[in-house]
């Protein structure tokens, strides 16, 4: 029997890029890793931008797609869907489950994320200190951690079971310090990061290209702030 071709990862280690290395090893799928370096601007090259319109990684293609033809994907929570339905794991098949998994996952993309992005922006990036905007991020990524800290009073995981929801999340849970969070007011969502970052697949995701994270200072490097901040539509 033929090995299945693996999966093109479009790939940065970032919190949305370890949803989907965390989901492809979660899955055991075969996948190969293509460094799309962020602060070098690789994100801007055209061929990247034929898969990833929106200049964003991850992205993925897949060689056996849908009738067994090439299918490329871009934002993680759509190739989180995709994988989810193609491997039949971490997605639920009822559509009740699905409703489960798909409101938390929305909950990530439009919440959890760019709310813990824009705290991390304006604590640490931003050329002068902004109060206010540290103080409106900073309370709204404490209301989002007390959100997710009362979903997991009476379940293990944010949808019941184990799922893609939890992948999407995870990357940006674990990073709370750096948020300005006190995990102790948060016990619940303590004990739900212990169980995933235990895992051995969710543990593998995140070491993927470990090394190649920015070091230390490298993002008050003008040229990276250039390629990362305050872009503006191109032609």
């Amino acid at each position: 029997m033929a090995q299945p071709k693996p999966i093109e990862l479009y790939y940065w280690p970032t919190p949305n890029g370890w949803k989907i290395t965390i989901m492809l090893e979660e899955c055991g799928l075969p996948y190969e890793v293509k460094l799309v370096n962020i602060g070098k601007g690789d994100q801007f090259d055209p061929k990247f931008l034929a898969i990833s319109p929106n200049n964003r990684m991850p992205a993925i293609i897949d060689p056996e797609g849908p009738e067994g033809k090439p299918i490329s994907i871009f934002e993680s929570g759509a190739i989180l869907l995709y994988l989810g339905r193609k491997t039949g794991q971490f997605y639920p098949k009822d559509e009740r489950g699905r409703v489960e998994v798909e409101q938390w996952l929305m909950w990530q993309m439009g919440g959890l994320g760019p709310m813990l992005g824009q705290n991390n922006h304006f604590r640490y990036y931003a050329p002068e200190q902004l109060p206010y905007a540290v103080k409106r991020y900073g309370d709204e990524t404490h209301r989002l951690f007390g959100v997710m800290n009362k979903r997991l009073a009476d379940r293990e995981f944010l949808a019941g079971a184990y799922s893609i929801a939890d992948m999407a999340c995870v990357g940006w849970a674990r990073g709370y310090e750096r948020q300005g969070i006190d995990l102790s007011e948060f016990p619940n969502v303590k004990r739900w990061l212990d169980t995933l970052t235990a895992r051995p697949a969710v543990a593998r995701g995140f070491k993927v290209a470990e090394e190649a994270r920015n070091p230390p200072g490298a993002m008050q490097d003008p040229k990276v702030r250039e390629v990362l901040f305050n872009q503006r539509a191109r032609a």
